[in-house]
């Protein structure tokens, strides 16, 4: 649990954005690899909000590596199929 509150607080330093959940972590080769959910763009009604899911990377040690916006959507949207090799 810590590796994921010093990734998120890692993350909101650098992009300035609020992460609103991680929606995946796991354990690789050179660390972890987790995936964040993010309110880019506020909107009203809230179901027309834009969210973006950013592919992040850390060290063994926890520390933040990489990240890359891996998709953007609206709030209300399902999300019914994941690109290929997600």
């Amino acid at each position: 649990m810590e590796v994921l509150r010093h990734a998120r607080d890692q993350f909101t330093q650098l992009t300035g954005l609020a992460p609103e959940s991680v929606s995946s972590f796991e354990r690789t080769e050179n660390g972890w690899a987790l995936e964040i959910e993010v309110l880019e763009l506020s909107r009203i009604p809230d179901t027309m909000s834009l969210i973006a899911s950013y592919e992040v990377e850390l060290t063994a040690d926890g520390e933040l590596a990489g990240y890359r916006r891996v998709r953007r959507y609206e709030r209300g949207r399902a999300d019914l199929q994941r690109p290929a090799g997600r």
